[in-house]
């Protein structure tokens, strides 16, 4: 199976939609297709080998045309070109529409309102040359701004498959004619049914025309996180070349390029550092506003800005397989699924529009036949009414706006939503599970304690301490050997090493014999360690085992090396409780260690000394306790746990192959990202629960209005005038709503801003 992107024009509502799935789905050989109509672009599964022009016919047969689409920047940009040429035609049609609109509007509805300006117009050019003018001004408006309704919709119509612009070319054409027919042979018409409807017909187009205008606009906007990630590719790299720097399309390079790189350009692509520092910003990739020290070896990303060293980097990873392109990728895969809450909304929209041509048919004939003189002015009058209000354009872009919105918001914050159901989905999760190494904590060894004896200091302990573990492998030796060589410190060379096993091991340093080991080697020393015995017992309950150091034959040290908790877990931990969520922790490690980092964190519940498939079983038992579960983790002993869970997050500085078995990557590294995306999904489903209210509730409540159900009661009809606007207005709330979600504010900066005010309105409380 492979996966093709098609860029789909032609598209207008939710039916549109339904349809080309449809048309794509009848294609042998595709398994799945899912069509945006926010973003234009359908995602089909196909068997390899078949062809796409097959899918490409299909698209064409159903009245809508399709191209395939390259790669990442190349979509982007055809979208956007797409997006501003279709904002110009339309701008021109709506100044063209309104301007014709006007005319014929003043004409007929000023003669309704105004006695006054009815005489005048009757006095002068008379009833008959009035109709004549309105005839012509609204005839060009029709068939030049309005033609795109017409072409679209009654071929439409006739495959019987209508959609909005079918709607719209029935009750503007219905008006049109039953006006053309009242000017020109009167006569054909019952007494009493002579008027025109000129003015419907034209400010309809202008309405409609206007709406989408806007629409499109918003559109625009909806997916300005896909065009900023774009923008953010360079275009050319400075290569060497045969001993020279040249300036290269980025398309040329290749892994293995050096680049040249000068203080603020941004980095082309993923490389290494071979020749000098500096400091990146790499707050696009982490959402971490501070730079980033790099030095020789150091791992580059395509797209962050190097401040302020000259750097020369090789490049390991160029195209479409670099960090970036790879979020880019992921963010579109995103935006274009499906909820399973549409699910709902496309089996409601394939009938609708059907449902309204069967309303708009029900309503003339009731009309027509019970209703007051002239029944047939009624009756065509409600009729295009419910056909322009019941207009399904807002339903279809309810869903997509709002995912794109949010997937975009939550890119810019560090949070890349590998599949758009996981949005859906976090939102019901009632546990979080957690993996300890890489998750909870740093990953890698710290030294976190060295308490001296009397009589010795930190520095010449360290050292000497370091000098003998450097002679070692062992995770443990090596965050010794780091943490002095953090505090500039020189390592003397060694006359004597050996190691005593399985109790430590021991050298001359300069001259001095250093022993280093367990409590149970100082014993065998004739050391007593219960000097530190205090100290001890505290190291314990943190879940950290002491090393023992003698200098000279003397105790002088008591050093515990442990894996350090990341300095945003505690608060991500609060975070997720104030959204009401339990956390658990499983780890392969012993249940002290485990215990002792839950009671600092508020952890609720500890699982340790687990093997992977122990992970599993630990996440089936929490799922079946507690509701729906997001794993959190970072290795490759995490995959299948988080394959497993409801919602799989990977820590973004993990391994590729706990990405792939993710449904969300933190890109940040911590767990920050986590309450940020849950708070997210949250927002982001309301906002979808809030425009699918509009669009059902909003159109449906107005069709019987439209078709005049409260005429009986208070006179009340609903001119098809305003029934386009009310429509236009429907698909604007919507995309309105939708926008905004780019104005979601991450739970801890929420709370970061609420204490800035407390502490601005109260000075005294400072303190």
């Amino acid at each position: 199976m492979s996966t093709l992107d098609l860029s789909v024009s032609g598209m207008s509502c939710a039916s549109c939609v339904g349809r080309v799935e449809r048309a794509l789905q009848a294609v042998p050989g595709v398994t799945q297709a899912s069509v945006n109509l926010a973003t234009e672009r359908a995602q089909v599964m196909v068997q390899e080998g078949i062809p796409a022009y097959d899918l490409l016919k299909a698209v064409q047969k159903a009245g809508y045309e399709a191209t395939i689409v390259g790669d990442e920047q190349n979509g982007a940009d055809e979208l956007s070109a797409r997006q501003a040429a279709e904002q110009a035609r339309l701008k021109r049609d709506v100044l063209i529409a309104v301007a014709l609109a006007l005319p014929v509007f003043i004409l007929e509805m000023g003669s309704h309102l105004l006695p006054a300006f009815h005489h005048f117009i009757e006095q002068t050019i008379g009833r008959q040359a009035n109709w004549n003018v309105q005839f012509v001004l609204t005839s060009l408006a029709l068939f030049f701004p309005g033609r795109r309704f017409f072409t679209i919709g009654i071929p439409a119509l006739l495959r019987r498959a209508p959609d909005m612009n079918a709607l719209v070319a029935m009750g503007a054409g219905a008006a049109y004619a039953f006006s053309v027919v009242a000017t020109f042979f009167s006569g054909l018409l019952p007494a009493g049914t002579v008027n025109v409807y000129y003015e419907a017909a034209a400010v309809i187009v202008a309405l409609i025309l206007l709406g989408r205008y806007l629409e499109a606009r918003a559109k625009g906007r909806t997916s300005e996180a896909i065009q900023r990630l774009v923008s953010l590719q360079a275009k050319t790299a400075r290569v060497s070349r045969d001993g020279l720097i040249v300036e290269v399309p980025i398309e040329q390079v290749a892994v293995g390029d050096l680049l040249e790189l000068r203080p603020g350009e941004r980095i082309p692509v993923d490389g290494e550092v071979v020749e000098g520092g500096s400091f990146v910003d790499e707050s696009m990739i982490s959402g971490e506003p501070l730079p980033v020290e790099k030095g020789v070896g150091s791992a580059l990303t395509g797209g962050t800005v190097n401040q302020n060293g000259a750097l020369m980097l090789r490049a390991t990873q160029v195209g479409g397989n670099t960090v970036l392109a790879q979020i880019i990728r992921m963010v579109e895969q995103a935006q274009a699924s499906k909820l399973p809450i549409q699910a709902l909304v496309d089996r409601i929209t394939m009938w609708f529009v059907p449902a309204v041509m069967a309303a708009a048919a029900l309503t003339f004939i009731v009309w027509l036949i019970f209703g007051p003189s002239p029944a047939l002015t009624f009756a065509l009058v409600n009729a295009v009414a419910v056909l322009i209000i019941a207009c399904p354009c807002a339903m279809g872009l309810a869903t997509p706006t709002s995912i794109m919105v949010g997937t975009g918001r939550a890119a810019q914050m560090g949070v890349l939503f590998r599949k758009g159901e996981a949005l859906q989905t976090l939102k019901e999760v009632r546990v979080v599970a957690v993996d300890k190494t890489g998750t909870l904590t740093k990953g890698r060894p710290e030294l976190t304690d060295l308490i001296l004896a009397d009589g010795f200091q930190r520095a010449g302990v360290l050292a000497a301490v370091a000098a003998v573990e450097a002679k070692s492998e062992h995770p443990i030796a090596r965050a010794i050997v780091q943490a002095a060589q953090a505090e500039g410190l020189a390592l003397d060379p060694l006359d004597v090493f050996e190691s005593v096993t399985g109790y430590g091991v021991r050298a001359q340093v300069a001259g001095r014999p250093v022993q280093v080991g367990a409590d149970r080697y100082m014993q065998k020393l004739g050391l007593d360690v219960n000097l530190f015995a205090k100290e001890a017992d505290r190291l314990a309950d943190e879940g950290k085992t002491p090393l023992y150091a003698a200098i000279d034959g003397r105790l002088a040290a008591m050093i515990a090396v442990s894996d350090p908790i990341k300095e945003s877990t505690e608060a991500a931990i609060r975070a997720l409780h104030d959204l009401g969520l339990k956390v658990a922790m499983i780890t392969g490690d012993n249940r002290r260690t485990g215990e002792a980092i839950a009671r600092k964190l508020g952890i609720d519940e500890v699982i340790a000394e687990v093997l992977p498939e122990g992970k599993v079983q630990a996440v089936k038992r929490l799922k079946q306790e507690h509701g729906l579960l997001a794993y959190v983790g970072d290795g490759i002993n995490d995959a299948p746990a988080l394959a497993e869970a409801d919602v799989g997050m990977a820590i973004g500085t993990g391994t590729d192959i706990a990405i792939e078995a993710a449904d969300i990557v933190l890109m940040s590294g911590d767990m920050g990202g986590i309450p940020n995306a849950i708070a997210l999904s949250k927002t982001t489903i309301a906002n979808i629960r809030q425009n699918l209210f509009w669009a059902f509730a909003y159109n449906t409540a107005l069709i019987p209005v439209a078709a005049g159900m409260l005429y009986p009661l208070n006179g009340t009809l609903l001119s098809p005038v305003f029934a386009a606007g009310a429509m236009a207005l429907s698909s604007v709330f919507v995309l309105g709503n939708a926008l905004r979600l780019r104005g979601f504010r991450p739970p801890a900066q929420r709370g970061a801003q609420a204490m800035a005010k407390v502490m601005a309105a109260n000075p005294q409380r400072q303190e």
